[in-house]
């Protein structure tokens, strides 16, 4: 999924989290995504850009979309991360420029590594199903491989641990035991986590991690309840983390060691420095205007042009802190 916003603003992440665990609720920014899906942006925030090397956290739906085209991004590019897809409803027909072309479902992991670089497209397929509700996730790659050749992998089969009223599907990482497929490059953990109305379970958690919660149905209580939509910060030192929901509810389960190293997030693109990033701009509008190149290469099978990269931005391109008390 692309970052379509125009206006080029800087997106910068580095630093340690909050010591200890906390409970503090992130805002959410409305963001329009192609024609017809809106999503909400809860990472990068003006408070906190980073959970782990999770970087980029957007929320859509449920949306009604029986009438609607739903989810149409074109091509883009990516630089230096990792994309997860998570569908909660519908489906997108992912296509990209190493040959993929698959069609995404709920409980399905779409995971595309795009390290040196790679170019791809989303759409809701024709026909579609008439809900279409999911995150999309991003992963900040380490120095050590920013750079590291693309690839697109798509899990059907993943772990699942249950518990009283509780049902957790590892999307990344472990969870009591349970091991996802997925290959990372950063210590981290994704679950998505259902919980049955009257359940009271505890789940552990790696202290050493910190971890955030994004609620996408339900009111699960997490030391009080979060509405649908809330994204959660619980900080670091936690051992094991209480569920409790009165009603059926499904959140997702976010964290990983403190990404240290400072990095610049500027549209689709993860750099260490704003070099870096201004190449990777440079790069792909050469390609979009057939002059040199083929670091992202084209994807096949969509029906339309790819997406211009905005302007820089006037300010210089520069790694800063984390959050907003160390920027």
């Amino acid at each position: 999924m692309s970052n379509t916003a125009t206006d080029s603003a800087l997106r910068v992440c580095a630093g340690t989290a909050t010591a200890g665990p906390v409970r503090e609720l992130l805002p959410a920014r409305t963001v329009q995504l192609g024609a017809s899906t809106e999503v909400r942006r809860l990472l990068p925030s003006l408070d906190r850009r980073m959970v782990g090397a999770w970087c980029f956290v957007d929320h859509y739906g449920p949306d009604d979309i029986a009438d609607e085209p739903g989810m149409q991004v074109a091509p883009h590019p990516h630089v230096g991360l990792q994309t997860v897809s998570w569908l909660l409803d519908g489906e997108v027909h992912h296509r990209d420029s190493l040959g993929g072309d698959v069609l995404v479902r709920p409980g399905e992991l779409a995971l595309m590594t795009a390290g040196a670089g790679i170019a791809h497209s989303e759409q809701s397929p024709d026909p579609h199903a008439p809900v279409l509700h999911g995150a999309q996730l991003w992963i900040a790659l380490p120095d050590a491989d920013r750079v590291t050749a693309p690839r697109f992998e798509h899990h059907l089969d993943l772990p699942v641990v249950t518990d009283r009223g509780l049902r957790a599907t590892v999307l990344l990482g472990e969870l009591g035991g349970a091991f996802s497929p997925g290959r990372l490059y950063s210590p981290l953990v994704g679950v998505d986590i259902a919980l049955d109305a009257g359940s009271d379970v505890r789940i552990p958690l790696e202290p050493d991690f910190e971890h955030a919660v994004l609620t996408v149905s339900g009111a699960p209580d997490i030391d009080g309840e979060l509405d649908p939509g809330t994204f959660c910060y619980l900080g670091c030192g936690r051992s094991e983390l209480r569920l409790r929901a009165g009603t059926d509810s499904r959140m997702l389960l976010l964290g990983g060691v403190p990404f240290a190293e400072e990095i610049v997030m500027w549209w689709n693109f993860v750099g260490s420095s704003g070099e870096e990033v201004a190449a990777a701009r440079a790069d792909w509008q050469a390609e979009l205007a057939g002059s040199g190149g083929n670091r992202f290469g084209a994807v096949c099978g969509y029906d339309g042009p790819a997406l211009a990269a905005p302007e820089l931005p006037a300010t210089p391109l520069r790694p800063r802190g984390r959050t907003a008390r160390n920027a």
